[in-house]
């Protein structure tokens, strides 16, 4: 297929964790499956090529409009329209079979520039704004009735998108993947002093890491890592060197800290908030923790390391759980189906107009 990615803000090209991690992958996984995917963000760096061939094999679009600089929501809105115009005018020429846009700003630009072509749009909101958005919450009503399937990252997104009113039948859950060919549990691993582990990964509720802190200082030979700072090409050999991982922000959207831990073979302690509750199997891949339960938290992570086999247990299972549900191959495969849907439902419906225009006419 030919794919159109809308990520005004979120670049795939960039370190960022979260949203643009999110799309990175998802446009490599389908550009490892042999589909064609053209991704357009915002051009926010002079020195930005229009043009640039990603070593994932997707290329991505710096559509230049507004100012190169990053942009808040508020500052975008008003460059949308131009975003809208460029996008059309690229799809006149070489129209794609989908597009998949990413937040409201690139939900609005899809379902305007693709409107006139009759090109499907898929969306996934990560996250409403709620009544009180102004633009934002009137944009993501128009979204929410134009595109052609509705994209939750975890079945946390997919209840709250049905709580706000989008139809059940209309969303698809897609989750985040990883590449279990690059964080693996065999390579190389960051040289330590030999003591044992605890890897801090992801956004971190701010009581997190001094409660688990307080619990292992009365436990010898452990050392607590931050990883925040960690570029991703050098997390495999990092986490390749952790006894346990500690994912437990209040909430998560995508759950790729606790996916790259758990494609090393490393046990996950995570906090049971959005997609971290589908990631993590407690008493399978690691452990569950309610949000802010941080003594229950340190006493898991402590637990842990005091029983290598349950740690070596886990760790096989956590592999054996990304290769099975979060590998590329899987997440390819589950967003072209909700691809194919939309295509046919929108080719489904040009039929049905054209044959009631037709059965209106006299004669």
């Amino acid at each position: 297929m030919r794919i159109a990615m809308l990520s005004a803000q979120a670049s795939p090209l960039s370190e960022s964790a979260g949203r643009a991690a999110h799309v990175a992958e998802l446009c490599a996984a389908l550009s490892a499956s042999m589909h064609d995917v053209v991704v357009y963000t915002r051009r926010e760096d002079a020195t930005s090529r229009e043009t640039v061939s990603s070593p994932e094999g997707y290329q991505v679009v710096h559509v230049p409009v507004g100012p190169e600089r990053a942009l808040g929501d508020d500052e975008l809105a008003a460059h949308l329209g131009d975003f809208a115009e460029f996008v059309a005018g690229r799809w006149r020429r070489r129209p794609p079979d989908v597009v998949h846009a990413h937040h409201w700003t690139s939900g609005l630009v899809s379902v305007i520039g693709a409107h006139r072509l009759r090109i499907p749009v898929v969306h996934s909101f990560h996250g409403l704004g709620g009544a009180g958005a102004g633009l934002r919450a009137t944009a993501e009503g128009l979204i929410a009735r134009r595109a052609a399937r509705i994209v939750a990252t975890s079945s946390a997104e997919a209840a709250e998108l049905w709580q706000s009113g989008v139809r059940r039948a209309h969303v698809s859950v897609v989750p985040s993947g990883v590449d279990p060919g690059f964080f693996t549990p065999e390579g190389p691993v960051e040289v330590h002093d030999g003591r044992m582990r605890v890897l801090l990964t992801g956004e971190l509720d701010p009581g997190s890491s001094a409660a688990i802190g307080a619990a292992l200082s009365t436990v010898d030979n452990v050392e607590l890592v931050d990883t925040s700072a960690v570029r991703r090409g050098d997390r495999p050999a990092v986490l390749r060197s952790a006894d346990v991982a500690v994912c437990a922000p209040l909430a998560e959207r995508y759950g790729m800290a606790a996916l790259e831990a758990m494609a090393c073979g490393v046990p996950v302690v995570a906090t049971a908030v959005g997609a971290l509750s589908d990631v993590v199997l407690p008493g399978v891949t690691g452990v569950l923790v309610a949000p802010r339960d941080v003594r229950r938290l340190a006493r898991s992570v402590k637990a842990l390391l005091s029983d290598e086999t349950r740690r070596e247990q886990f760790g096989m299972a956590a592999r054996d759980r990304v290769l099975g549900r979060y590998s590329r191959r899987r997440l390819a495969g589950e967003a072209l189906a909700v691809y194919e849907h939309a295509t046919r439902a929108a080719t489904g419906g040009e039929a049905a107009r054209w044959a009631a225009g037709n059965a209106a006419r006299p004669g």
